[in-house]
């Protein structure tokens, strides 16, 4: 039942405050590049939400390689 493997580690707690300060900046930057994309006709500000979207997502990964292993690979 005590098997450290499965014990929550500090850098998880870490993790996670990063991940949720990161998500909060980057909705921020998007949030202001409206008034940029607003003027734009709606089929070109198509791609920019959908890269938008889903850009949130590629820098997390070494952030939850981390918080699984303790390493950034």
């Amino acid at each position: 039942m005590d098997d450290p493997v499965h014990q929550p580690k500090s850098r998880v707690a870490i993790g996670m405050l990063l991940l949720l300060g990161w998500l909060a900046a980057y909705v921020v930057l998007v949030v202001l590049a409206f008034d940029l994309v607003a003027d734009w006709p709606a089929l070109a500000q198509m791609p920019f939400y959908l890269v938008a979207g889903l850009a949130w997502i590629a820098p997390l990964k070494p952030l939850l390689a981390w918080m699984e292993t303790g390493h950034r690979r």
